[in-house]
């Protein structure tokens, strides 16, 4: 099931256990006390938010760039890989690292803030253009873009930009690479990843979409005004998501190796973005907590505590994987069924608490 199917069913069942039973009548919707509003500080999110969506403005900016570098340097040999190995085999290497690295560097300038962009209905489809839409295969979930590349290839809704960007410049689909050569870069005889030779037209094709999306998105940000609703949703809706990360990791190489089916997510363990994500909804609960206290002190406490929980959580399985561990998927699965049982206590927590403000949560 696709995150938007995920956080839509959550954010259902939260808000209808908010509201009770058959034989618990509903509180009626209303707007919040001015005070509940008043003590949250939305300034802050919105600040938190404007920061990253500044940083990845410039992070695939820099991508772009260094993609119509790329792009240069294939098009002196007119594209000819082959040839292009061979004369400016080095050159090549230290393109495509680069553009590897520029990947790497976007990644949490983004995850930081997916729980802001993803969770308010306002931004959500930013994230799936960005970040969680799939291609054209999956109408329900699909990215509602399509690109050609400058030799007339087009590519209808063919995924979120993350994914084109990162199968490309790490080999991992070859639709996004370069046809008909090795892409051998050290000149050692083999091929190891992260070797890869993207498709320069479709590199710089992708980017130029991504540069230009990361630019709408920091408009959109500055444009939103930010209310109490939008930041309890945010957490009730990105909350409850956690297996749908672990199963990624799971089938991603950093579990699965070479035998992996995840295609993405090979150059940032899913770990990092669990971390990531979770970082950011708990600052958003940080900063709508003062609303909560005055009603429930003793639950605003329990909640905050037990989102740090889960976000040490995280931070702890990524420490050990870059120490070295290495997880099975039996471990992933386990893991995986512990933080999402967490995290759906917590959701119900809070839509629970958004009901007691009188906050009508949105899908």
């Amino acid at each position: 099931m696709s995150r938007i199917a995920l956080v839509a069913l959550a954010l259902l069942a939260f808000v209808a256990s908010a509201c009770g039973g058959d034989d618990e009548p509903a509180a009626p919707k209303s707007e919040p006390a001015p005070a509940a509003a008043q003590s949250a500080d939305l300034g802050a999110i919105k600040a938190y938010l404007l920061d990253h969506t500044q940083r990845l403005v410039t992070s695939v900016g820099t991508l772009n760039t260094d993609a119509q570098a790329y792009h240069d340097l294939a098009k002196s040999t007119d594209f000819d890989y082959a040839a292009l190995l061979k004369t400016k085999r080095a050159d090549v290497e230290a393109a495509v690292t680069k553009l590897q690295e520029d990947h790497i560097k976007a990644n949490p300038d983004y995850e930081e803030m997916e729980g802001v962009v993803a969770g308010v209905p306002e931004l959500a489809d930013f994230d799936v253009i960005i970040d969680a839409g799939s291609d054209g295969s999956d109408p329900e979930s699909a990215v509602p873009f399509s690109f050609k590349t400058e030799d007339g290839r087009e590519f209808k809704q063919p995924g979120n930009l993350f994914a084109l960007v990162e199968t490309s410049a790490f080999g991992t689909e070859p639709k996004f690479t370069a046809k008909g050569v090795e892409p051998d870069l050290n000149g050692d005889g083999k091929v190891a990843f992260p070797e890869a030779l993207p498709d320069a037209q479709f590199m710089l094709a992708a980017s130029t979409e991504f540069a230009e999306y990361a630019k709408e998105l920091d408009a959109a940000a500055k444009a939103w005004e930010p209310k109490l609703e939008d930041a309890f949703t945010a957490v009730v809706v990105m909350t409850p998501t956690m297996s749908e990360y672990f199963a990624a990791w799971k089938n991603s190489r950093f579990i699965a190796g070479n035998e992996a089916e995840e295609k993405g997510f090979v150059a940032t363990s899913r770990l990092s973005d669990i971390r990531d994500i979770l970082g950011g909804i708990v600052l958003i609960y940080d900063n709508i907590r003062p609303s909560v206290e005055a009603g429930d002190a003793e639950g605003a406490e329990q909640t905050a505590t037990q989102l740090k929980d889960l976000h040490d959580f995280a931070e702890r399985l990524l420490s050990e994987e870059e120490g070295g561990k290495q997880f099975t998927a039996e471990e992933a699965d386990t893991l995986g069924s512990d933080a999402q049982g967490r995290a759906e206590a917590i959701a119900g927590q809070v839509s629970q608490q958004a009901g007691k403000l009188n906050l009508k949560l949105e899908s």
